[in-house]
């Protein structure tokens, strides 16, 4: 299955190496953070689909842009870009160790492709709807949008009858489950460091972060000083794996922190996540209407869900959907859920933190005043890290010295600074009220819980007297 082919299952001429280097071949398109694209002719039976043209629907960030204006870029233009740079990459390792690797045309389509398919199955505004909506719909689902991208992928082979040697569907399908759940075990005789370059999960330095950082800082109007074409350019094999030069030990840890520090302001901003709360809501609402959640193991089905259900909701006169509409509404007019405050989980109870629930908060309600219910409070528990969990991420990259060298090594941490951090994880708690009337109540609460489960406030301050009055305009 997910495979077309001839006899004759060799690459044209013009696959592979040449495709980058010879612009007869190719289609050309210009992004506006990598500039010139070249798409090769086998790509392009995958991006001329219905399915991949999909992704134009799916913003990048789902609901940022509501924050941050500038923010509409889509997984289309993303998919592209981490295309071209997993190109870029194992084409220059094929430059300086080509003959040595036994790289040849067939791994370097091979992985272009991976880049180009590793995001086709996934779903609508970000990553809200596999890790928010699915789980309070069908308990215990353990999807992912890897998955589905690995479905999708022979879905279009099929439906499009794509001439396409099935084997080179067989490992763009295990590099793009690389670095999740579900990939799969390699071979010794395999290619391994091939695996590490679209998806990388050894150690987490891929060309997907080398896309969606830069893209998402300047969409967002965020200075970035990650520079990815260093890494590019220095990267050498070493062990069947990728390796880096020690003195760009620094640039490393730069693409860790810059993705840290866009998941705590722009990822995880208040009013982000409030508006995704109120989707999730929306979405849950309309869920047994629309049957949002039937498609998710059938690709034929799955493409045709995007982003534009919002419209769909808001725009149907069905009775059905009427709650969900109300908040699609008060999403457009601002009336969002309140924010009421948040704190990080002290670091030395990270290890024992179990996620706190609205339950938690109304529990923690003194006598007197109103009475809270669970469908009035909302809770999110953002874990921030820098891609190890509680990992120093640099301890799984190995370094070498100089070209000439043949010994890989890690380096810790105190060899290279005291300023770097020794804590890699953050988790951090939010709490809203879904009704402006209702946040000094639950502020109350939120501080009476931290009180009773850390014997402090954990939170910086107190929740600003001006967002504890009844202000639906806030």
């Amino acid at each position: 299955m997910g495979a077309y082919c001839n006899v004759d299952v060799s690459l044209p001429p013009f696959y592979g190496v040449a495709s980058s280097q010879d612009p007869r071949f190719c289609k050309h398109v210009h992004d506006n953070v990598h500039g010139n694209i070249y798409l090769d002719p086998l790509s392009l039976n995958f991006i001329d689909t219905e399915q991949f043209q999909r992704l134009r629907e799916l913003k990048q960030l789902g609901f940022t842009n509501m924050v941050y204006p500038g923010a509409v870029h889509s997984r289309f233009e993303h998919s592209l870009g981490v295309y071209w740079l997993a190109g870029q990459c194992v084409e220059k390792i094929n430059a300086y160790q080509g003959l040595e690797l036994g790289i040849d045309r067939f791994d370097i389509q091979t992985v272009k492709l991976a880049g180009l398919l590793h995001d086709v199955g996934h779903g609508p505004f970000s990553h809200l709807f596999e890790r928010q909506f699915l789980p309070q719909v069908i308990n215990g689902c353990d999807w992912s949008h890897e998955q589905m991208s690995v479905n999708m992928v022979d879905y279009m082979v099929d439906e499009h009858r794509i001439d396409v040697d099935s084997q080179m569907i067989k490992r763009v399908k295990d590099m793009i489950l690389a670095s999740s759940d579900f990939a799969p075990p390699r071979s010794s005789s395999e290619k391994s460091f091939l695996y590490d370059i679209v998806a990388n999960g050894r150690n987490g330095i891929d060309v997907d972060k080398f896309d969606y950082i830069p893209r998402d800082c300047r969409a967002c109007g965020l200075g970035c000083n990650f520079d990815f074409q260093r890494l590019l350019e220095s990267m050498w094999v070493l062990d069947d794996e990728i390796c880096y030069r020690a003195k760009d030990y620094l640039t490393i840890h730069k693409m860790f922190a810059t993705r840290a520090d866009l998941y705590r302001t722009v990822y995880t901003h208040p009013k982000v996540k409030a508006m995704e709360l109120m989707m999730v809501d929306a979405l849950v609402h309309a869920n047994s209407y629309l049957e949002i959640s039937s498609s998710i193991h059938d690709p034929s089905q799955y493409w045709k869900l995007d982003d534009t259900i919002v419209k769909t909701i808001e725009t149907s006169p069905s009775q059905e959907l009427k709650e969900a509409r109300e908040l699609i509404l008060r999403i457009r007019r601002r009336n969002l859920y309140q924010f009421c405050n948040e704190y990080p989980v002290p670091k030395d109870m990270l290890d024992n933190f179990k996620k706190v629930t609205a339950q938690d908060i109304v529990c923690s309600q003194k006598n007197g005043g109103v009475t809270l219910k669970e469908e009035d409070v909302a809770v999110c528990n953002v874990k921030i890290d820098l891609s190890r969990g509680k990992h120093n991420p640099l301890e799984s990259i190995h370094f070498f010295k100089d070209y000439e060298s043949n010994e890989k090594f890690t380096i810790p941490d105190d060899r290279v600074s005291h300023l770097l951090p020794t804590s890699y994880e953050d988790m951090i708690v939010k709490v809203y009220s879904k009704k402006p009337e209702l946040v000094q109540a639950i502020s109350e609460a939120f501080e009476n819980f931290q009180l009773k489960t850390y014997g402090i406030k954990a939170q910086v301050h107190s929740t600003p007297q001006k967002k504890r009055r009844f202000n639906s305009t806030v």
